[in-house]
């Protein structure tokens, strides 16, 4: 007989996994430390307790979360079929009743006759198995991991800055441009109608009237209040945009926006101030806002943002934020189905790997369980086509620099791009998800055993 399956971790990456490999007749020992060791944001002993929003986000798969959630249940999860049960009204977003649903998974996991539930504390790495223990990871295995990952391989803090798409940025207004002429991309340039041998920065130029209407909206926009767990004190290299304006007027012209050689092609000189975009993912479809990470509420972020010269439109893939959050340098250390380089049966799932969001990280979870019983089958693992939003999202995690790697939700701008022009944005959508959902069909029929209960 084979020995069971170690996964630690009874949230939404840990559940899905556990009955993954249990409904593919593995043996499964799930571990949760609550209530015997208990944390500062749950409330209750179950497994799948929401501890943030109820709500999955959207069901149209022309929004990246309905997208994900459309290719997700065509591989089975575990995890949407318990939002189901438990969904409240809500409009398009699968709003969930938070007792309901995490009583639906508990009840569900703990009767399957495959899965054993322990509680305590783990701290160390189960070989074959399956890390899933989020953003609330315990010392001891937190010091666990990065022993086996080196110490560059776990972080404990997020500082995020925005991320707007290239679609949306008015490019009548912007100027690509890096600092004195250095930093270019000779050759390299992929975004459409750009040139070979551009600066590798997009530059928003400010007057003086912008600048000091800008401070003024950013110092007094409203900022989102932390839970306890989240409270991290601010470094200097993490500093919250906003912070950094209180300093004194001149500290972002100082800093972040400062304007030296910079010169602006439409006018001839420098501007008073400028704000940079850094390309985000290969193809430019994603641009992130230089020394931004702040903690506005995400409204706010949209006002105040789209101050800035040529983000007046803007479409923000991911909002800033600064919170505690432990978390993997995974495209540094971890291998592209997100396991141990030195160990394959050891797997990450969930937010520890490096997403952001409930159907991210339940995703991860229901792809490491796959890929687990794979492995354990003396079969490669296998991760889906670049095409579909969960295969974008891994290649995210595998192929991001590892130097300004940061947590990331599933959005449009990962996913490869159509390769036609389409105008209207709507329906790029509906080309981009009706791909998706045909890649990712094609995909399980050649790769994926169906579940013995199927």
């Amino acid at each position: 007989m084979s020995s069971p399956i170690h996964i630690v971790g009874g949230g939404l990456a840990g559940s899905e996994a556990a009955w993954q490999l249990a409904e593919r007749g593995h043996d499964v020992v799930l571990h949760e430390m609550r209530p015997v060791r208990g944390t500062a944001a749950h409330k209750t002993d179950r497994l799948a307790e929401l501890v943030c929003s109820n709500t999955f986000k959207s069901t149209e798969t022309v929004n990246a979360h309905g997208l994900l959630k459309a290719e997700m249940r065509l591989l089975g999860s575990m995890i949407l079929e318990c939002a189901d049960e438990a969904r409240v009204p809500g409009g398009s977003a699968l709003a969930v009743d938070r007792d309901v649903f995490s009583r639906a998974v508990h009840d569900r996991v703990t009767s399957h006759p495959r899965i054993a539930l322990e509680r305590g504390e783990v701290s160390t790495l189960p070989s074959p198995g399956i890390i899933a223990t989020g953003p609330l990871t315990s010392d001891a295995l937190a010091e666990a991991i990065r022993g086996r990952l080196g110490v560059d391989g776990l972080a404990f803090y997020d500082a995020i800055a925005p991320i707007v798409s290239h679609d949306s940025i008015d490019h009548d207004v912007v100027f690509r441009a890096s600092r004195y002429g250095k930093e270019t991309m000779p050759g390299q340039s992929s975004v459409e109608g750009e040139g070979e041998s551009e600066g590798a920065y997009l530059n928003c130029p400010m007057s003086r009237e912008q600048y000091e209407s800008f401070l003024d909206a950013l110092t007094t926009a409203d900022k989102a209040t932390a839970h306890e767990f989240d409270a991290v004190p601010y470094f200097e290299g993490c500093m919250p945009a906003e912070e950094m304006a209180r300093r004194g007027r001149e500290s972002l012209r100082f800093g972040p926006m400062k304007p030296v050689g910079l010169v602006n092609p439409h006018t001839g000189r420098e501007a008073y101030a400028i704000v940079q975009l850094r390309m985000e993912d290969r193809a430019g479809r994603m641009w992130n806002l230089v020394g931004f990470q702040t903690r506005l509420r995400y409204p706010e972020q949209q006002r105040v943002f789209r101050m800035i010269p040529g983000l007046e439109n803007a479409e923000f893939l991911r909002f800033g934020s600064i919170h505690r959050n432990s978390y993997l340098n995974a495209p540094a250390a971890l291998t592209p189905h997100l396991s141990l380089r030195g160990d394959p049966r050891v797997l990450f799932a969930g937010q520890l790997t490096g997403v952001e969001g409930y159907t991210e990280s339940t995703a991860t979870g229901l792809l490491a369980g796959i890929n687990l019983s794979r492995i354990l089958a003396g079969e490669e693992p296998v991760v889906p086509p670049t095409t579909t939003m969960l295969g974008a999202l891994y290649r995210y995690m595998r192929e991001a620099d590892p130097k300004h790697f940061q947590p990331m939700n599933a959005n449009f701008g990962l996913v490869d791009d159509l390769g036609v022009r389409i105008r209207d944005k709507r329906a790029k959508k509906e080309k981009t998800a009706e791909r998706a959902l045909a890649h990712i069909a094609e995909w399980r029929d050649a790769h994926l055993r169906a579940p013995a209960g199927a």
